[in-house]
């Protein structure tokens, strides 16, 4: 037997007893060298942790600092910029609207709103929680924003608005707890006018301490301010000064002139538009009520591309379309013996005016065509953006995307061009007027999609 063990090649014999007991040993140490490094290093790092836990109490997860904004006003502006789906796939180019009706107050006016605000606080012509009141004369999307902004900067509001507006805007305005006076449609020269009964109540506000005299201060956009000071030379005594600054102010904001409304959209919504369309842009449609909007971002994007075509959206009874065109202030429904009751007498609201002001003179040099839309189309076009995007829109809106079609048609456009517009508001602040079809029937103003249609269809110039 032992022949044969010797006979076996050397790795296939059994190892002698001592052999394979100290390979036993050598596993045994082995595995409990293993075991035990590996038990003593989970034991220190389980004491670091524990270590490092007592030092901090639990806590909820945090945000980061840039992710957390300060107040409602942290909210306004950097909007997106939207698609129109229907339009841009049938035109066959890209139609963009900047999608303002997502700032806080509802509008586009809550960039105006901040700014007026913060350039009066800046000039030290009113200060927060000191009684002051901010007047202002709107047709409802301004007094909306500042009614806004003054209710979180710690100001009363005083809104003066005609009494032709829909109904959704003064119910907004007495929400956010405004003051609100409502009269009758006047040209700006008469004294009842809403702009001039709003400059006037500014004057009142700082008359009603019996014992002091008004002082007018004015800003370098002839913004009015209204303080109650002594006699005594405030300036001479810094103690005076300090408390007359904490005296109840009347402001009156004066959208139509004050600069600050232009400034809101060159330094704001122009430069968010070129970098979000990357200085790609061939075309920028606006309105104008002020004419702050179309001036600002006109202003802007003209100097980056003399390229660029800015057009005007202008509805019926304006004047600026023939002030573009013919460079005359006059519309054919205003000759003699047509004049309607109303000086602009159209369910658009918010854009349209029959005079020039500080901010609309900016716009002029930069403007390069004009369009004029009706009733009819606006309507038409809300109505169908609902039915194709899903996109509810105001007056305007739907205004500032008919003007869109008619340039795309007349520049002949189809192979990809970028035109971007503003989408002022949404449709829920006009449903009395311009969303009632019941309204819009005793107007004889026609409820029909095919208008767009037709639009879309039509050959190009």
């Amino acid at each position: 037997m032992e022949w044969i063990f010797t006979r076996l090649p050397l790795w296939w014999r059994i190892p002698s007893p001592p052999t394979v007991r100290h390979v036993i040993y050598g596993l045994f140490l082995g595995f409990s060298l293993s075991l035990t490094s590996t038990s003593i290093a989970l034991f220190f790092q389980r004491r670091k942790q524990e270590r490092i836990a007592a030092q901090f109490e639990a806590r909820p997860i945090e945000l980061r600092s840039d992710e957390v904004l300060k107040g409602v006003t942290g909210l306004i502006g950097n909007t997106p910029l939207v698609r129109i789906n229907s339009l841009s796939n049938a035109l066959g180019i890209e139609i963009l609207g900047k999608a303002e009706f997502l700032n806080p107050g509802g509008s586009v006016k809550d960039r105006v709103a901040l700014r007026m605000i913060d350039d009066a606080e800046r000039q030290g012509l009113i200060h927060p929680h000191t009684g002051s009141r901010i007047f202002e004369g709107t047709v409802g999307s301004t007094g909306i924003s500042i009614a806004t902004i003054a209710r979180a900067r710690g100001y009363d509001a005083t809104i003066i608005m005609p009494d032709d507006v829909a109904e959704e805007k003064v119910k907004a305005l007495l929400s956010l707890g405004a003051d609100v006076q409502r009269v009758r449609p006047a040209s700006i020269v008469d004294k009842k006018q809403y702009v001039n009964i709003a400059r006037q109540r500014a004057l009142e506000f700082g008359k009603e301490e019996p014992s002091s005299r008004p002082h007018l201060m004015s800003s370098s956009s002839s913004t009015v301010v209204v303080s109650t000071e002594s006699d005594d030379d405030d300036d001479a005594d810094p103690l005076k000064h300090e408390q007359s600054a904490l005296k109840p102010r009347g402001y009156f904001a004066d959208q139509f002139e004050n600069l600050s409304n232009f400034n809101a959209h060159f330094e704001g919504t122009g430069p968010e538009i070129w970098r979000q369309t990357n200085g790609r842009l061939d075309a920028f449609v606006s309105g104008a009520g002020t004419g702050g909007t179309i001036a600002g971002i006109g202003q802007y994007v003209k100097p980056m591309n003399e390229d660029v075509v800015v057009a005007l959206t202008d509805p019926e009874g304006s004047g600026l379309y023939n002030k573009v065109k013919h460079d005359v202030m006059f519309d054919s429904r205003e000759s003699e013996g047509t004049k309607r009751r109303h000086q602009v007498d159209t369910v658009v609201e918010g854009i349209g005016i029959n005079r020039l002001t500080k901010n609309i003179e900016l716009a002029l040099p930069i403007i390069d065509d004009a369009f004029r839309i009706t009733d009819a189309e606006a309507v038409s076009m809300s109505r169908y953006l609902v039915q194709n995007d899903g996109l509810f829109l105001g007056s305007s809106s739907a205004c500032n995307l008919v003007a869109c079609i008619k340039l795309a048609k007349k520049m002949g456009w189809k192979e990809g061009q970028t035109i971007v517009t503003i989408l002022c508001d949404s449709g829920n602040r006009h449903y009395s007027k311009f969303w009632n079809d019941g309204y819009l029937a005793k107007a004889g103003i026609p409820v029909d999609q095919s208008i767009v249609e037709d639009l879309l269809l039509q050959p190009s110039a």
